[in-house]
């Protein structure tokens, strides 16, 4: 007999996994009849996964962290027991804001901190000549791409709250609001980082993966108290998606991968849109690029809900003033991420998976054998653009050292 689960998802590329292990019969093999349901918002998916419309969820990585931390409308605990990729994130600008940063300096989209650079400079000259605030779209408050863009601004000179406006849209009007001239910039998630480019509104100049190699993204959230009742059916949906996170990852599958999910019940936009996020043939302000590792469904752990990352996110959220520290509040962002359960779900499939719960973030700038069990798994690289690094053994140093 099937156990039918409802789960949320944006029409994004790193909707993927889920979507594969539902078209490629992974779920199907596990007894999981698995029904997508496409929003339009994260606000929509977090609520509806609060209230149980959903039982799962295609998930920001810091909104498990948010709900726990008291930061959303509801009083629901989730946790994440499984990510869901590294990297799929991109930075969009208009085609006349490109133009002034590139009056200052050259940069390719995989150079964070040139491109940096150029943006600060551009944000320089626009206040010495009284212009408006340059205004930033993120798709949602609590998400990678608010806290990576922060990140990437403030390590480049620029006050995010002070020298830019950053603005909240659902990412499918990212490249519209571009198009309009609503907005200057966008951090969004492809395919709406092509979207934008082949509107002819902006260009690509700077990817996540350039800011924070391997980092983390989206996450499968469930609630709490769901997980504990259906302890059985969680895991065999884990088992599900890794499967399908291996087979994502292949690069063989990439163009049928592309073709699944241009279907209109999914992202609705064409495939060569949604191919170069898979195979890292991004277009940018120079060209075709390559990106090999623009999006891991599936390398270096990407499946892997690191507590390290869960506490990175938490270090964001306390950075820009989102919640007070505390150790119980730390504890409660580590605790979001289950990596236990993603390892009772995956013990008998004879895999790799980490033996630590948290690893230093930045510290490695090639790929390296790691402790795994039952056989080697490799990580990184996994730097930050600025060569920070964050060890979550010295998470209240690192929060005191971080500036806005």
């Amino acid at each position: 007999m099937m156990t039918e689960l409802s789960a949320g998802f944006l029409p994004l590329t790193d909707s993927a996994i889920l979507i594969a292990a539902r078209e490629k019969g992974f779920a199907g093999a596990e007894g999981i009849d698995l029904n997508l349901v496409r929003e339009t918002s994260w606000a929509n998916v977090r609520d509806k996964l609060a209230v149980g419309q959903f039982e799962i969820a295609h998930a920001l990585a810091p909104m498990p962290i948010a709900s726990n931390l008291g930061l959303t409308p509801f009083d629901t605990r989730f946790i994440a027991p499984m990510a869901l990729g590294l990297g799929g994130n991109a930075i969009t600008v208009s085609n006349r804001l490109l133009a002034a940063m590139q009056a200052s300096q050259n940069f390719t989209m995989m150079n964070a901190r040139l491109a940096g650079e150029a943006l600060a400079q551009a944000v320089r000259v626009r206040r010495d000549e009284g212009g408006n605030r340059l205004h930033f779209a993120v798709v949602h408050p609590f998400s990678g791409h608010n806290f990576e863009l922060r990140y990437w601004l403030a390590a480049s000179g620029v006050a995010p709250d002070l020298d830019i406006e950053i603005v909240i849209l659902p990412p499918s009007l990212m490249a519209d609001a571009l198009v309009s001239g609503q907005v200057d910039g966008y951090c969004v998630g492809e395919p709406w980082n092509s979207v934008g480019v082949d509107k002819g509104a902006g260009n690509i100049v700077a990817t996540k993966s350039s800011i924070w190699a391997s980092s983390p993204e989206k996450v499968l959230a469930v609630r709490e108290s769901w997980a504990a009742d259906n302890s059985n059916t969680l895991q065999a949906l884990l088992r599900a998606l890794y499967r399908s996170a291996e087979w994502c990852g292949q690069a063989g599958n990439h163009c049928e991968l592309a073709k699944i999910l241009a279907a209109p019940t999914y992202l609705g936009q064409r495939a060569d849109l949604i191919l170069p996020a898979l195979d890292g043939s991004l277009v940018a302000s120079e060209g075709a690029g390559s990106v090999s590792d623009f999006f891991q469904p599936h390398a270096r752990a990407a499946t892997f809900p690191w507590q390290s990352h869960a506490l990175w996110f938490y270090s964001q959220m306390v950075r820009w003033g989102y919640v007070e520290h505390s150790a119980a509040n730390a504890e409660i962002a580590r605790r979001s991420y289950r990596p236990d359960i993603y390892r009772t779900a995956l013990s008998g499939m004879k895999v790799p998976v980490p033996t630590a719960n948290s690893k230093v973030e930045g510290a490695l700038n090639e790929t390296v054998p790691v402790g795994a069990a039952p056989q080697p798994l490799y990580l990184g690289p996994d730097g930050f653009f600025d060569g920070a690094i964050f060890d979550p053994d010295r998470l209240d140093a690192y929060i005191g050292s971080q500036k806005n």
